[in-house]
């Protein structure tokens, strides 16, 4: 078993001891303290939750649920859904902060709370270590009964992030419509089995391949989008006349594209030929990105006449 905590959040295999895996004992502690952290210094008491759809996923959003109301924050539960969509929706909400539940690429038996601030943005460094220190020092006041967090939820956030990315300048779905694409989609059984395919329907594409799109869980194959886990699709696009493949991980921040003939276009290509486009259409631009990119989204930048900024 294991229990990872780090700045981002609490990460851990479920079941075991408490302190060694992520027990409903820790998930609590965890909660509470990052419901602490969200009410000491927003003073905002109103967090937004949502989740993939690994099996234990319910479990540990009824646990995350009811700690932030025992603190008194009301709480609104988006149910499965994306990170980048529990990211749009929590300055949408103009809530103090959001929990994701998902443990992103890692298998099944984990779990995890990503922890957004106000903005909709992973907490930084210095906030990640005063959640953990609360933590340590279990500093939770609860609230009485009568000033106990109020539960709603809120299934239309899927459907908003879809029109936001539909609104953007650069997006042309009467393009896309008209080219009658066929794509093949993985979804590894979790919830971008209900955001994709939304999408690329409101992008005009009709002819849909699912291949693992039942949000059980159950994940059919190593949820990293990597192409020694993708062989399902690419036997699909190999087989078949289709035009694109598209992979995502269980929380659906994680993009892996797959061209016609069954070959792994790549993560850091795709992120490399997005820069590429926008800075062509908009004239050029500044870039920044990761340590762990490719040195290729420089030179396309650079090429442009642009510049990546060092990190401080």
């Amino acid at each position: 078993m294991a229990l990872i905590k780090s700045i981002s959040g609490i990460r851990g295999t479920i079941g075991g001891a408490a302190g060694d895996g992520l027990t409903p004992i820790d998930v609590v502690k965890y909660a509470a303290a990052f419901g602490t952290w969200v009410l000491d210094t927003t003073q905002n008491n109103t967090i937004i939750i949502g989740r993939d759809a690994r099996i234990s996923g319910e479990m540990v959003s009824k646990l995350v649920a009811a700690t932030l109301q025992g603190l008194g924050i009301h709480v609104i539960d988006l149910g499965l859904s994306t990170t980048p969509t529990v990211e749009l929706a929590v300055p949408a909400k103009k809530a103090g902060g959001g929990i994701i539940l998902t443990a992103s690429h890692n298998p099944k038996q984990w779990n995890a709370l990503k922890l957004l601030n106000d903005k909709g943005e992973f907490i930084s460094e210095q906030d990640g270590q005063q959640v953990l220190a609360l933590a340590d020092a279990e500093q939770f006041n609860f609230a009485p009964v009568n000033k106990l967090g109020q539960y709603s939820t809120d299934s239309s956030f899927l459907k908003k992030h879809v029109k936001a990315v539909l609104a953007l300048p650069l997006v042309d779905a009467e393009a896309i419509r008209a080219k009658n694409f066929r794509v093949v989609i993985d979804c590894v059984n979790s919830s971008g089995g209900l955001a994709v395919p939304m999408l690329l329907e409101a992008l005009g594409v009709e002819k849909i391949e699912k291949l693992h799109c039942e949000p059980t869980g159950d994940f059919a194959h190593n949820p990293e989008p990597l192409p020694e886990n993708l062989r399902d699709i690419a036997r699909a696009l190999e087989k078949g006349s289709y035009d694109l493949g598209i992979v995502v991980d269980p929380d659906v921040d994680r993009l892996a594209l797959v061209s016609e003939n069954g070959e792994m276009f790549g993560e850091e290509y795709t992120l490399v030929a997005v820069a590429d486009y926008v800075l062509k259409q908009n004239g050029g631009g500044n870039t920044v990105s990761n340590l762990s990119s490719t040195r290729a989204l420089r030179d396309v930048t650079e090429r442009l006449g642009a510049i990546m900024p060092p990190l401080p």
